[in-house]
C-alpha cells in the first residue's frame, strides 16, 4: 500500500542519517551514559543523541504519528501509526568499538504492542559495514537492491543459529540450558550481540534460525518483518506464538517448529 511504501522510504533516510551520527560518535569516543537494567547494560551518550535526532525528524514529517524508543519511552499518537526504534541496537557492542550494532527503525500499525501492531516497514542499518536492510509489508526484503529469501532448510551438518544473552546474572543458567537444548539442531551456535542484525542475518540467509529469550519490543520490530518479507516465520512465547520477552525465534520454514519447540 502507498502508505507502506512512503514509511519504507522515509525509515530509510532517516536510519542512514541516524546512522552517520552513530559512526562519527563512534569515531570521537564513546561516553557511557548510564546502566539500565544490570550494571552490563549500558546506555551511552551516543544512543539519547540519535534517538533525539530520529524523534526530531519523525516530529517534522509525521507529527500525528506515536513513537515507541528504547531510551526515552512511548507517546501514543493520534494516527494509527507508531514508530519503533532502538537508536543504537548492540550498545555494548558499540562501546567496545566491535562493529557490529545498528539502528533498527519499524513503523506498524494499531496498538503499539507487538501482540496486536501489524508491522508494515522496517529498517536495520550497520553503519559501520554500511549495509541497510528494509522490508515493507507485502513488497519483500531487501539488502540495498538485492532481494533477501531466508534458506529453505539447513543443511545436513545442521542448523547455523544465533542466539544471545542477558545482562541479568540469574538468567544465564536458564539461557545456557536452552542453549544445551538447541544444540542437537545445530552445527554451530554464532552470537554477535544485536538482535536486529541476527534477524537481519536469518532475512538474508547468512544464519538458518535465531531465539533469544529477554527481548524488548524495539529489539525485534524491523528484524521481524525483514525475516517474514523474505519467507520466513518469527514467533515466541506472546499471545497467540507472538513474540514477548519470554522468548523469539526467527527462521525459515522448515525449521521454524523444531526450533521453537527445542528453544520453549
Amino acid at each position: 500500500m502507498a502508505l507502506a511504501h512512503d514509511l519504507g522510504a522515509l525509515a530509510i533516510d532517516i536510519a542512514r542519517e541516524a546512522g552517520e551520527l552513530a559512526r562519527v560518535r563512534r569515531t570521537e569516543g564513546v561516553a557511557v551514559a548510564a546502566t539500565k537494567s544490570a550494571l552490563a547494560d549500558i546506555v551511552t551518550d551516543a544512543d539519547r543523541e540519535v534517538e533525539a535526532l530520529i524523534r526530531g525528524r519523525l516530529a517534522v514529517e509525521r507529527p500525528d504519528d506515536g513513537f515507541l524508543g528504547e531510551e526515552s519511552g512511548a507517546e501514543r499518537g493520534t494516527s494509527d501509526v507508531t514508530w519503533v526504534v532502538d537508536p543504537i541496537d548492540g550498545t555494548v557492542n558499540y562501546a567496545y568499538g566491535i562493529p557490529s550494532y545498528a539502528v533498527s527503525i519499524a513503523a506498524v500499525i494499531g496498538e503499539p504492542t507487538p501482540a496486536e501492531w501489524e508491522a508494515v516497514a522496517g529498517v536495520v542499518f550497520n553503519p559501520a559495514s554500511g549495509e541497510l536492510f528494509h522490508a515493507v509489508r507485502g513488497e519483500g526484503a531487501r539488502l540495498g537492491d538485492r532481494r533477501l529469501v531466508v534458506n529453505a532448510e539447513p543443511t545436513a551438518a545442521g542448523a547455523l543459529l544465533a542466539t544471545g544473552f542477558g545482562y541479568d546474572p540469574a538468567t544465564h543458567a536458564g539461557d545456557l540450558a536452552r542453549v544445551a537444548r538447541v544444540m542437537p539442531l545445530a552445527r554451530d551456535i554464532r552470537r554477535a550481540g544485536a538482535a536486529s542484525l541476527d534477524f537481519a542475518f536469518v532475512a538474508a540467509g547468512r544464519l538458518d534460525g535465531y531465539f533469544e529469550r529477554g527481548l524488548q519490543p524495539w529489539d525485534h520490530a524491523a528484524g521481524a518483518l525483514l525475516v517474514t518479507e523474505a519467507g520466513g516465520l518469527v514467533g515466541g512465547a506472546g499471545d497467540g506464538g507472538t513474540v514477548s520477552s519470554d522468548l523469539a525465534v526467527a527462521s525459515g520454514p522448515m525449521l521454524f517448529e523444531r526450533l521453537l519447540t527445542a528453544a520453549s
